[in-house]
């Protein structure tokens, strides 16, 4: 019974942590500089992908390298929005920005200097990405990334555009 019960609330657990409202944490647009509350980065009604990295994370840099490359394709199958969130510290915002144009990025990248976020947030580690359901809540999330990754967060994508 009380394994039962001990399952029983690890499902509930999941279950609430995947339901999280989003936070209104500030963080920083890396284009224009000016800080805006998370939540309010999130368009309603739509699925957005949300990539958490750093300069120094080479899995997070090959992640977004590859989801960047598939993204045109990806969004002819499905409509949905894509960003980043670096959570280098304030003195490397000017090396995440080089690096963000360096690669050619076209979609909106943040900066959450002061970890802020990640903290609201409750993840320890980068790569991590959180999809956002049309509901403006967190539907999905994952820590880490293996080569091919980005075909299982796009799957994900797909079945939450197709859900009324």
């Amino acid at each position: 019974m009380k394994k039962l019960l001990s399952l029983a609330m690890l499902v509930i657990a999941s279950v609430t942590a995947n339901a999280q409202d989003l936070p209104n944490t500030q963080i920083k647009d890396a284009n224009t500089g000016k800080k805006l509350p998370f939540n309010q980065t999130i368009e309603q009604g739509k699925v957005t992908v949300i990539s958490f990295w750093a300069t120094w994370c080479v899995p997070c840099k090959k992640e977004i390298k590859n989801i960047s490359l598939k993204l045109a394709d990806w969004k002819k199958e499905a409509d949905f929005n894509y960003m980043t969130v670096s959570i280098d510290e304030a003195r490397a915002e000017g090396i995440m920005r080089t690096y963000a144009i360096a690669q050619g990025w076209t979609f909106p990248y943040y900066i959450d200097v002061n970890s802020d976020l990640k903290r609201s947030l409750n993840f320890q580690s980068v790569p991590y990405t959180l999809i956002i359901g049309k509901d403006g809540k967190v539907a999905w999330r994952h820590i880490g990334y293996e080569e091919g990754g980005e075909n299982e967060v796009f799957a994900k994508v797909k079945e939450l555009v197709a859900a009324k």
